[in-house]
Order: structure tokens, then C-alpha cells, then sequence
């Protein structure tokens, strides 16, 4: 893994993947994630992060920060919009509706760069980055906690078994199978276009 030719990345994904034009609040997402990843993991697979920015890239709706499932303000109005989509019939793979509140008045909607959703999976991925999550779910939310629940999520397989290193390594690079590590095959194909951009962005590095 060698340093990342910043300049040339985002000049890249600038025509790649942002039709021409970056908001600063997206820039600042993606010098997020490649600082945390340069800085912290131990993978030497550019690879990984490539699927990982195309992860959030989709998962964000392209803003590169951590967001709310609807992009709503508030967790009520996150709920009132899902409520209607679910009533609607338009969340067929939906059969129970996570994100309506529990008894103690907490939604476990979809937040942060990966849509973390349900309880079950807010108490693992809290225990794995060492935040209390269950005591507040808005903390993934935060880019200092959205950050660790993606990459040590995604390199150990917390979401749904599956991780990265089965996709891409030594003997294989599968674009398409490696959304599940996220969410079965949901937009698989076209979450391996962005992830193939953003590897061919970060291909081009300096020593």
C-alpha cells in the first residue's frame, strides 16, 4: 500500500464519479476516509479501500458523510417518510419495520457511511469500535465513529459474515459478489462501477 496521489485521486473522481464538480462537505468525507485508512489499517490492498469508498459513495447518496437513512434531518422524520414507503408497499424486502421506535423511544434506522440498521448489529459494531451505540444510536453519526464501524466492519465481516479479504486478495477480485459484505446483492453491479473508478483513482500513487 503506498501513499495516495491526492491531487490526481480527486481530479479523477471528480469526472469519474462527481460529473465534473466536488462540494467541499464531499471532499472533506473522502480526505476522511483515506486519512483513517493510511493512518490505521494494517491491509495492504488498495482494493479494499476502493470498495469501501464506493460503499459510502453509494450509501451516503454520494455526499461522503455520514447520513440518516432518507437523508432526513431528524430520526422522527426518517421514520414518518419509511412509515409511508412501507405502508405504500415500496419496501418489499422489508417484512418488519426496523426502524419504528422501541420502547424505550430509540430508532434503529439506517445511519452513518454504511447504514448501520437494527439493534442487534448497533451492539456488535458499538463493542468493535469501542462506542456505546446502544445508549446512543446517533453517535454513528459522528465521521470519528462512522469511520472505524466501516473499514474494521468491512475488513472483519460484522455486517452480514462476509468481508473484504474473501473478495479481494491474492487469488481473486470480485467487484460485484463483494456487496455482501453489505446487503446481499442490492445494487451490486452498479456499486462495482463506483468501486472500480475509485480503484482506478487510487491506482496512481507515489512512493
Amino acid at each position: 500500500m503506498s501513499s495516495i496521489n491526492r491531487p490526481f485521486f480527486y481530479d479523477r473522481v471528480r469526472v469519474t464519479l462527481f460529473g465534473g464538480r466536488m462540494q467541499p462537505m464531499q471532499v472533506q468525507g473522502m480526505e476522511a476516509i483515506l486519512n483513517f485508512w493510511e493512518q490505521t489499517s494494517s491491509a495492504k490492498d488498495d482494493r479494499w479501500l476502493a470498495y469501501m469508498l464506493a460503499t459510502a459513495y453509494h450509501e451516503t447518496a454520494r455526499t461522503m458523510q455520514p447520513v440518516r437513512e432518507t437523508l432526513a434531518p431528524t430520526d422522527e422524520r426518517a421514520i414518518a417518510i419509511l412509515d409511508r414507503a412501507f405502508a405504500r408497499g415500496q419496501l418489499p424486502w422489508v417484512s418488519n419495520p426496523y426502524w419504528q421506535a422501541d420502547k424505550e423511544g430509540k430508532s434503529w434506522l439506517g445511519r452513518g457511511l454504511v447504514q448501520l440498521t437494527h439493534r442487534d448489529n448497533y451492539v456488535r459494531l458499538g463493542q468493535m469500535v469501542g462506542r456505546d451505540l446502544v445508549g446512543d444510536p446517533t453517535l454513528a453519526m459522528r465521521m470519528e465513529v462512522a469511520l472505524p464501524i466501516m473499514v474494521l466492519g468491512m475488513e472483519q465481516g460484522a455486517f452480514t459474515g462476509h468481508r473484504l479479504g474473501q473478495y479481494f486478495n491474492g487469488a481473486r477480485e470480485d467487484w460485484v459478489k463483494a456487496r455482501q459484505i453489505i446487503n446481499r446483492m442490492d445494487k451490486a453491479l452498479q456499486i462495482a462501477d463506483y468501486g472500480k473508478a475509485f480503484y482506478g483513482a487510487i491506482s496512481y500513487t507515489t512512493g
